[in-house]
């Protein structure tokens, strides 16, 4: 979205932050294949169609996502980027209960009641400083959505690849950018492309590149996240980032920003780490359980 590039192709941004992270997978994959015997090295890779099939909802999801992601960066500012997604723990809340017919107690709905009021107050602040995009408050929103769903189906799918991360970050990728080649001729970015006066330019692949290589450790790290612990804490890690994320980019673009519009990013940040202590109790709570009647049953000789 910089002025002096003028490339409105989002789709193309992403796309080829996918193409770069299979590459990589696959190159370091065969890398380690060929070093020396005996050395630790990364999973042999090879195209499956049928466990390729089985990725695909995820890789629905996760189009959805950086999709989202990206197109609500463009029409917000990185400060307000993380309120303008922030809704991400209330989809929890609610697919949890719409798939898999979970209720939420009281004190985690209340918080959530925090984070969607920062949301609103948020909004409204934006609107008074006259930056409020809609079309970057929906894409926020979806991106929520999507987050959310993308931690649900990727502990869903993980059995699929053998627990495999680096597995699963190829086949999503692979599956994204067979997806991503429809949408951008839908969307006639293969003719901004062609027009776009940059394409041969060193310095604009050398920032593609750099964006590939992030997007690729995001994403590996993010997989590994939810692997080794829960969708839950993958949602509250990336509240703790989006609230540095926030100071750091009202500090680099040495924005003003008044005491309301930092008290709805103070809202949501509380909001999510409440919800965050209060399911963690109820974790505790339920884990404990089984070993208080254990230890009651053998005190009694049952």
């Amino acid at each position: 979205d910089s002025p002096s590039l003028r490339l409105d192709a989002p789709l193309f941004v992403t796309f080829f932050q996918c193409a770069l992270t299979a590459a990589l997978c696959l190159g370091l994959s065969l890398g380690t294949a060929c070093g020396p015997p005996g050395c630790p090295g990364l999973p042999a890779l090879r195209l499956d169609p049928k466990v390729s099939r089985s990725v695909l909802p995820l890789s629905a999801v996760f189009i959805g996502m950086i999709t989202s992601n990206n197109l609500c960066l463009k029409y917000v500012g990185v400060a307000f980027y993380n309120v303008g997604r922030s809704l991400t723990t209330v989809f929890n809340v609610l697919l949890s209960y719409l798939l898999l017919k979970q209720t939420t107690s009281l004190y985690a709905l209340l918080a959530c009641g925090a984070i969607i009021g920062g949301f609103w107050l948020g909004v409204d602040q934006e609107g008074a400083e006259g930056t409020l995009s809609w079309a970057g408050i929906f894409f926020g929103i979806l991106a929520s959505l999507c987050v959310s769903l993308n931690a649900i189906y990727t502990k869903k799918v993980l059995p699929v690849v053998d627990g495999s991360i680096w597995r699963l970050t190829f086949y999503n990728n692979v599956n994204a950018c067979v997806l991503f080649l429809p949408l951008m001729m839908l969307l006639g970015e293969f003719r901004t492309l062609y027009h776009f006066d940059k394409l041969g330019s060193p310095s604009f692949w050398g920032m593609m590149t750099l964006g590939g290589v992030f997007g690729f450790a995001i994403g590996y790290v993010t997989g590994l996240q939810i692997k080794f612990t829960s969708p839950l804490t993958h949602n509250v890690s990336g509240t703790a980032k989006a609230c540095a994320q926030t100071v750091l980019a009202v500090v680099y673009f040495e924005e003003t920003k008044s005491f309301l519009w930092w008290m709805s990013n103070l809202m949501v940040l509380g909001g999510s780490f409440a919800y965050t202590w209060v399911k963690g109790l109820e974790m505790r709570k339920v884990q404990e359980e089984p070993t208080l009647r254990s230890s009651e049953k053998s005190e009694t000789g049952v």
